[in-house]
């Protein structure tokens, strides 16, 4: 019993120490072009994962506004933001994490979300304003989902 309880409090600890590495939302820091060189996370990114965070219309959702060649299989690829083919030999990790936390600060008026940004901006919808107003507001995607997202899209290098 006594080394379950030791077992039990070594893997709350380990998990503990695993949250502490994540960068808060409102702690990132880029350079001036708005590139993130550190990992929110500290941990690699699963380009898997990334892809599954980019077709989820619950997540990402990026096939709203990009096509994307290697994820042609999904439906409804949009046309707003730029094809993302090739993306990962235009821009490196720093650029990617960007684009992905607060597209605004890499392109001034930019429509594309602030995926990791939950302050300096209005967010639409009465549910995120009241949950804003009460302290509660989360990003929209996790650090580690932005880290999947970035290794994914490392992996578009061809056009």
């Amino acid at each position: 019993m006594k080394r379950q309880i030791m077992l039990a409090a070594g893997l709350m600890l380990a998990a503990t120490s695993l949250q502490a590495d994540v960068i808060a939302p409102n702690d990132v820091v880029a350079n001036e072009y708005g590139e993130i060189a550190m990992s929110l996370t500290g941990q690699p990114g699963n380009p898997q994962r990334g892809a599954e965070i980019m077709v989820s219309r619950g997540a990402g959702n990026c096939l709203a506004c990009h096509q994307v060649g290697a994820l042609a299989e999904f439906p409804w690829h949009g046309e707003v933001g730029p094809p993302l083919d090739g993306v990962g030999a235009r821009w490196d990790e720093a650029g990617l994490r960007g684009l992905m936390v607060n597209a605004d600060t890499m392109f001034p008026d930019s429509i594309m979300p602030s995926f990791y940004r939950i302050s300096g901006y209005t967010r639409p919808g009465d549910a995120f304003t009241g949950r804003a107003a009460q302290g509660e507001l989360s990003p929209l995607l996790a650090a580690q989902d932005i880290e999947d997202v970035v290794a994914y899209l490392m992996t578009l290098t061809d056009y």
